[in-house]
């Protein structure tokens, strides 16, 4: 399971609340992408030679290779998904199926770039820097209901207070301006050959809905659920529903 690439963000601050429930089904791997969390802090030279999203892939087939996993189902959110998407288009053989949830990378917007969502994470380590208040800011526009993730807020802000992170954060950004964003995976969707489930919120307004339509026209086997009242964060937002679908889809870890 993939997270996304918000201030503050690892694995388990994405994912933490699911654990109970798909672990039932399956063995989970919740790895800190390059960056984030726990893991190791790409250098301006890594960002310089590679994108981030490459980077993450190489990552995690060391790891996975590591740790004798051959084959696997994969799930990515945000950034996240363009991992996942990167990782599905160039090892196809070793990704049994695909979960995407608004990923980055492989949706082309309709409206204004930057979206909202974007805005709020370029400007959370700029200015005076990170505080609460902008935490709170960021997830009122991450989720549909923000009122209900003050707990959240709190947390995520506690974790972007890490200085190797904030440092790692001011490299990334600057990466993404020269790059002008995500690496163009849309452009080799067709590559995807593992199943795919898209999962989106419908008031997403950091990866828009309606950029998932040429995932839907040449990824080969996919199929899409749309959540209403519902932002960037399925998985938490609508914890039961996703928890559900994903085991369904999956196939109850058979």
């Amino acid at each position: 399971m993939l997270h996304g690439g918000g201030p503050g963000a690892s694995a388990v601050a994405n994912y933490g609340q699911n654990l109970a429930a798909l672990s039932k089904h399956f063995r989970v791997v919740l790895p800190d992408q390059p960056g984030f969390g726990g893991s190791y802090r790409p250098s301006q030279e890594e960002l310089d030679g590679f994108s981030i999203t490459q980077i993450a892939v190489d990552a995690l087939v060391e790891a996975f290779d590591q740790l004798g996993i051959e084959n696997f189902h994969l799930l990515g959110n945000s950034l996240g998904g363009a991992a996942a998407i990167a990782l599905a288009q160039q090892h196809p053989d070793r990704v049994i199926r695909l979960v995407l949830m608004a990923p980055g990378g492989g949706w082309l917007p309709f409206g204004p770039t930057p979206t909202e969502g974007q805005k709020e994470m370029w400007k959370y380590y700029n200015g005076e820097g990170p505080s609460l208040s902008k935490m709170k800011s960021f997830i009122g526009v991450m989720t549909a209901e923000p009122k209900k993730w003050t707990e959240t807020a709190e947390a995520r802000y506690q974790a972007s207070l890490d200085e190797s992170h904030i440092a790692f954060y001011h490299r990334l950004n600057a990466h993404f301006a020269q790059r002008r964003g995500m690496d163009p995976l849309w452009r080799d969707l067709h590559k995807v050959n593992a199943p795919t489930l898209l999962l989106w919120g419908r008031d997403d307004r950091t990866i828009t809905l309606e950029g998932a339509q040429i995932m839907l026209k040449y990824i080969r086997d996919v199929q899409l659920h749309v959540f209403g009242n519902c932002g960037h964060w399925v998985q938490l937002e609508r914890q039961a529903e996703f928890e559900r679908l994903v085991t369904d889809f999956l196939g109850n870890g058979s």
